[in-house]
């Protein structure tokens, strides 16, 4: 398992790194993020894309609940699934190709709500081929915690 922290210090920063983690992703990893609202997930989102080199504008996909994008190295699906309170209304949406068989990289935010076990154990009980669980912390209005680890199954 790989674990790391990083200070960011502006949304700036959070896109740099994200670019660093899709310049090395490959097809096949899903990222979970875990963070209040605000906090920067999809700015984290944003660079990861640019990292893939995907030039499409990426938005949060709040209540379309996915937006692909592709034209990149791998293609990208984005979730956000602030809207779906538990795992059942997850489970119900039929979202479950995108976390065991995606066919690029897969970013999800409010991941804890797919699998609730995130936010009380360190080590997945069933977890995607790669992994990485990040959490984003706010510190202050413009400094956020990001911390990782990875896992493969």
């Amino acid at each position: 398992m790989r674990m790391g922290t990083f200070i960011s210090n502006s949304p700036a920063e959070t896109e740099a790194l994200g670019e660093a983690w899709g310049r090395e992703a490959g097809p096949g990893w899903v990222i979970g993020l875990h963070g209040d609202l605000g906090a920067g997930k999809t700015c984290l989102v944003r660079g990861l894309a640019r990292g893939l080199g995907i030039e499409a504008r990426v938005h949060s996909p709040t209540f379309a609940l996915v937006n692909e994008y592709h034209g990149g190295r791998h293609p990208l699906a984005h979730l956000d699934l602030y809207r779906l309170e538990t795992a059942r209304a997850v489970a119900g949406a039929g979202l479950d190709e995108y976390l065991y068989a995606p066919a690029g990289l897969v970013v999800v935010e409010w991941i804890e709500r797919w699998l609730p076990w995130l936010t009380n154990q360190d080590t997945p009980p069933q977890i995607p081929a790669r992994y990485r669980q990040v959490r984003i912390e706010t510190l202050d209005e413009r400094r956020r915690e990001i911390t990782y680890a990875d896992y493969s199954s």
